[in-house]
């Protein structure tokens, strides 16, 4: 084999067997901390993501990933402004809808809702609400016949089932001899929705367009429409192409703009996650330093030979820089097999361990999520494998240049 020189010795130093066991022990500690490290920050990252997806699927089961309106939140021509807008090749679905806010009683529970007129024939087109139904469907929903679906948390606190009636009181008010009254209606509950988040589950309610319109004083107008793209994530490309393509009359806005603070928040948490798990790894890596230093002062004869039969101190840092940089490079492959493997199959190793243990990780009843979902990403496992064996080459740096400084007249006068 034609290695250069440094290579050789400093491979042939990895795998021989040590005089000194402790200095094997340290260097397999060191590997399996640099494993241990770079799979977990596999496992948390994949599952933080899968959380984020989740999440965002979640909501944007509820909110529309694209909204147009005008600026008085009264549309009337939106059938013929939802054929516009369909002809922009992202858009895939389009629905009317009306946004309002009321008090839902029943008998002596009172709670604030946000009150969404939607119709059932076009709703599914843009949202998964029809997904999340636990009770009834949104074809239940039928003009004039003043039908109402809440979502659970708004309908336990109202303590109503399917079949009871609750009484929608609105902010418009009727003019009587007796002075301002508030509008009051009675609705029939015809179905509960749960969409896993608490905002929305605590406080929707939907009722059908033509009804909404009718109660809120709107003369058959909708608030606007709703649009779905076929990616979520080019939502804010959409709401620019369809503000140059409708012009000033028309307010166009998308889920970025109103969600944005919640998933910043979600990617700090990602980002300050990866940088603590990376200490683990940057600890584990840093023990090569301690290993590679009684290495080299175990081996202090042998650096003064081969320094005596010519070898430059340039190459003989280039040796310990090889063998400190094989183990980073050993523990990053097995850290990125073990983490890539454990997170492609977290959903059968999780109810594994919970059947194992007789318990349950994430419970029903605490968390809207119950399953730990994961979702890897290339580009995460590259930069922690390149990560990994960065810190791994830096930390063989100070042994390494310690080795070259080596004396060989003093190291021989002790042999």
């Amino acid at each position: 084999m034609n290695l250069p020189v440094e290579l050789f010795i400093g491979l042939r130093y990895t795998s021989a067997k040590r005089r000194n066991h402790f200095i094997s022990f340290i260097s397999m500690i060191s590997m399996l901390g640099i494993t241990l490290g770079v799979m977990a920050l596999i496992v948390v990252l994949s599952v933080m993501n899968g959380f984020e997806q989740e999440l965002k699927g979640r909501i944007l089961g509820m909110v529309s990933h694209v909204t147009v309106s005008t600026y008085n939140n009264k549309l009337n021509d939106w059938p013929a402004l939802s054929e516009k807008v369909l002809q922009n090749k992202q858009v895939i679905g389009a629905a009317p809808y009306v946004d309002a806010e009321a008090m839902l009683s029943n008998l002596a529970s009172v709670s604030g809702a946000i009150i969404r007129g939607i119709n059932p024939e076009f709703e599914p087109k843009v949202s998964e609400i029809h997904q999340h139904m636990v009770f009834g469907k949104l074809d239940d929903l039928v003009a004039g016949e003043y039908g109402i679906v809440l979502g659970t948390g708004l309908a336990s606190n109202l303590d109503v089932v399917p079949g009871d009636r609750v009484t929608m009181i609105t902010p418009q008010s009727t003019v009587s001899p007796l002075g301002f009254l508030p509008r009051l209606r009675r609705f029939k509950v015809v179905g509960l929705f749960e969409i896993g988040v608490y905002e929305y589950d605590r406080s929707s309610a939907l009722i059908h367009a033509e009804d909404a319109s009718t109660l809120f004083r709107m003369d058959g107008a909708m608030t606007g429409i709703r649009l779905k793209v076929g990616d979520m994530d080019k939502a804010p490309e959409v709401r620019y192409e369809l503000r140059k393509q409708l012009g000033v009359d028309y307010w166009v806005s998308d889920w970025t703009l109103r969600h944005s603070n919640y998933f910043k928040a979600v990617q700090t948490e990602k980002t300050v996650m990866f940088i603590i798990l990376s200490l683990i790894v940057a600890v584990a890596a840093f023990n090569i330093v301690s290993t590679l230093v009684m290495v080299v002062t175990d081996k202090q004869a042998d650096i003064a030979i081969l320094r005596t039969i010519g070898l430059s101190p340039a190459s003989v840092t280039m040796v310990f820089m090889v063998q400190g940089t094989m183990i980073g490079f050993i523990g990053t492959v097995f850290g990125v097999a073990t983490g890539v493997t454990i997170a492609s199959y977290i959903d059968v190793i999780v109810p594994a361990l919970e059947s194992l243990f007789h318990t349950q990780f994430l419970p029903t009843g605490v968390y809207p999520i119950t399953e730990l979902p994961a979702e890897m990403k290339l580009s995460d496992v590259i930069r922690i494998a390149i990560l990994s064996f960065s810190l791994s080459v830096i930390a063989t740096i100070y042994p390494a240049l310690k080795a070259s400084a080596t004396r060989p007249a003093e190291a021989l006068s002790y042999e």
